[in-house]
């Protein structure tokens, strides 16, 4: 792949865009380019292959381009607006529509609040159970009208699961020793073959219950917005290009947004995000995977940090902070996976007389570690 395609310098033109705009800000993932204007942000998808996704030609980017606007209109249709060609004119230089060769498929958005990104929220440490309410309220319905049964079902069986993780260990092999410890890379691989091994009935209950829904698939503070004005929340940028990341089990939705949260020192919030989607769901079922689907997307956000930080015309600071990430993630999946702790429960016992604070004490000391 080309680190440089032709047209990123017009894309990077306030001039390009049908609409004014002061400035243009680029954000680059491992698969796509994203162009920051004023009021809209137009992605493109890169050419690269990872195995569990193909953006190689110019029809399968269109295909995919497609595809993330119908999905996405499902939890946002008012963010989401329209595919637009970016077509190489004949006299030379590209444009956003018009005549021409196409060249790319761009997908047109609204630009969401800075200030409402859950990220922004988590790092100026003004994020609450209010947000985490207005969060639930709207995933719950999600979740509830999402497509089941039939197809669906086929990604939450034991088989479909196990794939998943295992494709994880494979494809960050190479990455042993540089980027991932390979003593916690192997512990955990042994507790996903235990708990697969204990746990089987659980995969089949969970289909029985309708719980396997074509769900978000990416489904963590990234990719969550608060609209305070509107008293709206967004969560957009769902997994378009691979069915089995978007398809499976609500837990793995659910626990991606609370690892999320662990990862960011918010345990307490974790769990009040998971008690109270648990009691509007009645999905009392989805505890006894928590763990397990903690410790799969963990492992899931080191991946993509080793993908970042190896993939073409990366800045360098970015490189460094994605390998940062992928180690630190390997770390909290290790965690999960009981490496921090061995295999006996323990418990803290509050003692005093009435009224000197042992309820206090004792929320604020399981919200700060994330006990029960």
């Amino acid at each position: 792949m080309n680190s440089t395609p032709a047209w990123l310098s017009k894309m990077l033109d306030p001039a390009t865009y049908p609409h004014p705009t002061r400035d243009v800000r680029l954000v680059q993932t491992h698969i796509s380019w994203v162009f920051i204007t004023d009021e809209f942000v137009y992605k493109i998808k890169k050419p690269v292959d990872f195995g569990f996704l193909d953006f190689t030609t110019l029809e399968k980017r269109k295909t995919y381009v497609s595809e993330e606007l119908r999905l996405n209109k499902r939890l946002c249709p008012e963010i989401y607006l329209e595919c637009i060609p970016l077509r190489e004119k004949a006299r030379g230089g590209f444009s956003l529509g018009g005549e021409g060769d196409i060249v790319e498929w761009v997908l047109k958005m609204h630009r969401t609040p800075e200030e409402g990104m859950m990220r922004n929220l988590i790092q100026a440490e003004t994020l609450d159970r209010g947000h985490l309410n207005l969060l639930v309220e709207r995933l719950v319905p999600f979740y509830e009208s999402a497509e089941t049964g039939g197809w669906v079902d086929e990604f939450g069986t034991m088989e479909a699961v196990r794939y998943n993780v295992q494709e994880n260990f494979q494809q960050t092999r190479e990455y042993l020793g540089t980027h991932l410890d390979p003593e916690k890379y192997h512990w955990i691989q042994s507790y996903n073959e235990a708990f697969f091994k204990e746990n089987q009935h659980i995969f089949g209950e969970r289909i029985r219950s309708s719980r396997i829904r074509e769900g978000h698939g990416d489904l963590y503070s990234a990719n969550i917005c608060f609209d305070e004005a509107k008293g709206a929340v967004y969560v957009f940028d769902c997994i378009e290009f691979n069915r089995r990341f978007r398809c499976g089990d609500v837990a793995s939705d659910l626990a991606f947004l609370a690892m999320d949260l662990d990862y960011h020192g918010l345990p307490g919030l974790a769990i009040y995000f998971q008690e109270r989607f648990v009691q509007e769901s009645r999905d009392e079922g989805l505890v006894a995977l928590m763990d397990f689907y903690k410790c799969y997307r963990a492992f899931v956000r080191a991946k993509i940090g080793c993908f970042t930080s190896s993939g073409p015309g990366i800045p360098e600071e970015t490189r460094r902070s994605a390998m940062e990430e992928a180690r630190n993630y390997l770390s909290l999946a290790y965690r999960y996976a009981g490496g921090l702790r061995g295999t006996r429960p323990r418990l803290y016992c509050f003692m005093g007389l009435s009224g000197t604070g042992k309820t206090t004490l004792a929320t604020a000391f399981s919200e700060r570690l994330g006990l029960r």
